[in-house]
């Protein structure tokens, strides 16, 4: 879990969550030194007993994670801006009450089930490239032709 946190950490996720972990969440890598960022220390960390007690942010989408015949395939998805990711435990699925809650289920299309912190951190990268602002990547191998867009500010937009 330490190294699914530290990754969310270096994607920019705003807070990280567990429903009933089997580790305390003292024991959530706050004092490894393999955490060079102190992710633990400085990422949001909630921790909730059960699913029904899992409260997220108004227009926060819940998206399961998880390799079911019905899921969206990943390199398909186009992610919400605010999104909230929910991944199954090691050797485990996820249950069909997470699954009936997400507002979205996608896999990621591999022959079989993967680590969760390496299945999570696929899912931030891919977050990140269809978010992101990026340049096209080339048509031939290599790095990109054009270069990334420039941010442009909008004028400030006043209701009246």
């Amino acid at each position: 879990m330490g190294n699914l946190i530290r990754t969310a950490h270096g994607f920019g996720a705003s807070f990280v969550f567990s429903i009933s972990p089997r580790l305390e969440a003292g024991e959530v890598g706050h004092d490894s030194h393999a955490d060079t960022a102190r992710s633990a220390k400085t990422l949001p960390y909630f921790e909730y007993h059960s699913l029904e007690k899992l409260a997220l942010p108004k227009d926060c989408r819940l998206v399961g994670v998880e390799l079911t015949d019905d899921s969206i395939d990943l390199p398909s998805f186009h992610h919400p801006l605010n999104a909230a990711y929910i991944l199954g435990g090691e050797r485990m699925s996820l249950p069909q009450n997470t699954l009936d809650r997400c507002d979205y289920v996608v896999k990621i299309p591999t022959r079989f089930s993967l680590n969760v912190a390496t299945a999570g951190a696929i899912v931030m990268y891919d977050r990140l490239m269809t978010l992101g602002r990026f340049a096209p990547r080339p048509v031939q191998s290599g790095g990109p032709v054009e270069r990334a867009p420039v941010h442009v500010h909008g004028s400030p937009k006043i209701k009246s």
